[in-house]
């Protein structure tokens, strides 16, 4: 089979041969000459067939006509110089940055363009009176890079970033620097006169470094262990604040007294190495959004139909936020509806699979009601608007409760589940140590007191979660499993129920599994039914004639589709029917066994041959991920389509996993709640808008996603479809990443003890607290990273070898 040298894909329906080339379609052939004519052919040095195929796009882009939508999509406009950013879902090797960066080669208005690969994002300026931002946009889409547009673009706004704890660490380091700089010579005994001299101008200069640190870089553990303490809550902030307050009065009073140095230095280091770890763990992939909501796969506008002073019937572009309830809309092929409406003219095929999880596209006629976020799929549709985008029943889905629930601020991490008995250990301690001091030696007693509370101040424990989680969530992203947060990880490792959505969760939306039944098709039958399948649009029939063989490609003398019903054609005197049962016109009782399945029959001369049975093709690794998975966790399939692949399902999973069909959006939010008022832990995986509500209800949310970069309902963790096979290895991963963080915590309790021990005898010197506390905090991070490692080694291996 001969292979496009723009695209790489099959030559299937026709190979157009140029420039002693082969291509797929006029469209491959067309980006080449224009990389051709424009001296760009470089662009097939870089890789092996980079290219992209360009999809059809007649009138895709008119309603960048609107001026006011054009104006919401430029980031910049001064009258004569524009800048726009799109996202690019189709970027992804070296050529594709390379072409896209010299745009300009292309169209001579172009005066730069930036392409952001991790983000997928091309950041172009352009010249407004030499070109339009919708010719732009057409340029791109002829060369195989079409942007992705939608709702979610027309109110963009600034990414507020944050900086403050990128200041607060650079302050607390810079200080730690110095303070360790000047207090070195505290450390050794002996006399040197200049030294001596300078020694309380050192000091105040240690104490004027710390201010900073304290009232600044520090600020936020004092503000959370006041909210902690208001709420009665003993989090790790309340003894870290506690060590904090207490180092910095104990060195003032050291200094102020003519004392000693005091702890300035292991009081900034505490603070330096305290927001490196928050540092560490902060959010990785902010490229990624795990916060997307309907507004990101509804289309920015609509063909509105409008009466002009004439009475003609007019086309005008609209914003869908503009749309009104009794607007007339007109829907073309593999457009999204926006909104609820009734169908008024043609036939409509709606694929709800992303909204409801049904994979078979629904027919309607004229009269019935349509609801947003279907997706026509037999040509062109005429509705009147029910409900604008606000009221539609898709929209509603965010209304419920659930979204606006913060599911992490109810979880309690492992580190503030052992603060609590720290704190109280800590506090007792010191409590019951200065008692004893003041009853054996008061001079000793707050120095005793202060002593304990510096020492034991949680510096190690409070470092160890950080740089672990921080350690496995690089490696998860390494493996192509993307959270959202650090946090998410120590979940992971406490769920014991798993419930997976069936469409394009456990399925791949690539490929369909199609077998035949009935009475073997002749040749000239075969071909016949390829032609009639060659000139339909319908999903079905594209993807049944993707298998059969392309041989004698031929026009048809007769051809006629009735949407949602099915496809007749004539060639030489013979006829084709292809289509429902009901369609093809013949009764055999022996075809009752495909009910509930997705069938395309056929009958040819008014004869009766057989049917077509298409069933769903599950992603690789499915009976192993539940195998492995049974053997921990309870498993629940949650599915939108109906019963017809529930033996195929049981006949493939282990015994026990239980099966759920029919499920609408709310009955998937309410069976995970009714799991969790049982104690149960809940991972939900899906895909799309259909599960958004149990994603977000469940303890960790995954979306299984063909490409992270275009539209996933909001999740704790966006997961590659090519890594499926994965998640019982990424859940293992997650309890031995725990692991690492308890092993981590006896560490520091070893220091802990040790520097007690020093504390309450009253013999806790400034150089003891120096050495304890930082080689403390530097162990810990060396230890996590380390093992951190190790066992990301073992789960890549673990994953490779399979």
């Amino acid at each position: 089979m001969v292979n496009c040298f723009h695209c790489g894909d099959a030559c299937l329906d026709v190979t157009i041969t140029h420039d002693e080339k082969s291509f797929c379609c006029h469209g491959c052939k067309t980006v080449y000459d224009i990389l051709h004519d424009n001296d760009l052919s470089y662009y097939y040095d870089l890789e092996k067939n980079p290219g992209i195929s360009p999809q059809e796009i007649a009138g895709k882009f008119d309603f960048l006509d609107n001026e006011a939508i054009v104006e919401k999509l430029l980031e910049f406009n001064d009258g004569n110089m524009q800048i726009v950013s799109f996202v690019i879902p189709s970027i992804h090797c070296s050529s594709c940055i390379w072409i896209l960066e010299n745009l300009n080669k292309l169209s001579a208005s172009v005066k730069s363009s930036q392409v952001n690969f991790p983000e997928k994002t091309i950041r172009i300026s352009f010249s407004s009176e030499e070109n339009s931002l919708k010719n732009l946009v057409l340029l791109l889409s002829r060369i195989g890079y079409e942007p992705y547009i939608s709702l979610d673009d027309s109110n963009k706004k600034e990414k507020n970033i944050d900086r403050s704890l990128i200041y607060k660490l650079t302050i607390a380091g810079f200080a730690f620097g110095n303070i360790m700089f000047l207090s070195l010579p505290e450390y050794f005994e002996g006399s040197e006169f200049w030294l001596d001299q300078f020694k309380p101008f050192f000091r105040w200069l240690m104490f004027a470094f710390s201010l900073p640190v304290v009232f600044y870089a520090a600020s936020g553990y004092f503000t959370s262990a006041y909210k902690g303490l208001r709420s009665k809550i003993l989090n790790i902030d309340v003894p870290i604040a506690l060590g904090v307050a207490v180092l910095f009065i104990r060195s003032t009073i050291d200094i102020v007294m003519n004392w000693g140095t005091g702890f300035f230095d292991s009081l900034t280091g505490l603070v330096f190495f305290l927001l490196l770890g928050k540092f560490f763990q902060q959010k990785t992939y902010s490229y990624l959004s795990f916060e997307r909501d309907y507004k990101s796969y509804f289309p920015i506008a609509v063909t509105r139909l409008f009466k002009n002073e004439e009475g003609k019937t007019m086309e005008e572009q609209a914003e869908v936020y503009t749309v009104e309830k009794g607007d007339r809309l007109l829907i073309r092929n593999n457009e999204i509806l926006p909104v609820d409406a009734i169908l008024i003219k043609g036939n409509a095929l709606i694929d709800y699979s992303f909204v409801t999880g049904e994979a078979e596209p629904i027919s309607k006629q004229s009269g019935d009601k349509l609801f947003a976020g279907g997706r026509q799929q037999a040509g062109i549709v005429e509705v009147e608007v029910l409900k604008p985008v606000s009221q539609s029943y898709l929209t509603q889905l965010w209304s419920n409760d659930v979204f606006s629930k913060d599911k992490v601020g109810v979880f309690e991490s492992l580190t503030d589940s052992i603060s609590k008995r720290f704190t109280l250990t800590l506090l007792t301690i010191a409590f019951v140590a200065t008692i004893f001091w003041i009853i054996v030696d008061p001079s000793k007693a707050f120095n005793v007191f202060t002593a304990v509370l510096i020492v034991a101040c949680p510096c190690a424990i409070a470092l160890a979660a950080p740089f672990t989680l921080g350690n496995v969530l690089r490696i998860f992203g390494r493996e192509n499993l993307y959270l959202k947060e650090a946090s998410v990880i120590e979940q992971m490792a406490k769920l014991d129920t798993v419930v997976f959505d069936k469409t394009g969760t456990l399925t791949t939306n690539q490929k369909n599994l199609i077998t035949y039944e009935g009475v073997a098709l002749s040749s000239a039958e075969k071909q016949l039914l390829t032609n009639t399948l060659r000139a339909s649009s319908h999903p079905l029939s594209r993807s049944l004639y993707s298998i059969l063989d392309k041989n004698d490609i031929h026009t048809l003398d007769e051809f006629e589709e009735e949407v949602g019903k099915g496809i007749s054609a004539r060639f030489n005197n013979n006829s084709i029917k292809v289509g429902s049962y009901e369609f093809v016109g013949a009764y055999d009782e022996t075809i009752t066994e495909v009910k509930n399945k997705t069938t395309v029959h056929i009958s040819t001369n008014k004869t009766y041959k057989g049917c077509y049975i298409f069933n769903s093709e599950y992603r690789n690794g499915v009976a192993e991920v539940f195998s492995k998975l049974s053997h921990t966790k309870e498993i629940i399939v949650l599915s939108g389509d109906n019963e017809g692949e529930r033996e195929r399902l049981e006949a493939m999973l282990p015994k026990g996993v239980k099966l759920h069909f029919n499920q609408k959006p709310d009955d998937k939010l309410n069976f995970i709640k009714m799991l969790q008022k049982q104690g149960k832990k809940v991972l939900m995986i899906g895909d799309g808008l259909n599960d958004a509500g149990a994603l977000k209800q469940s303890d960790v949310g995954f979306v299984i996603s063909e490409n992270t970069n275009v539209f996933s309902p909001a999740c704790d963790g966006i997961l590659e479809a090519a890594k499926f096979n994965k998640i019982a290895d990424y859940l293992d991963f997650s309890k031995s990443g725990v692991k690492v963080i308890k092993w981590a915590f006896l560490l520091s309790l070893f220091y802990n003890l040790i520097g007690i021990s020093f504390a309450v005898t009253g013999n806790l010197l400034p150089v003891v607290a120096a050495i304890l506390m930082p080689l403390s905090s530097i162990s810990i991070v060396v230890f996590t990273t380390v093992v951190t490692q190790y066992i990301g080694k073992k789960l890549r291996m673990n994953i490779n070898n399979k």
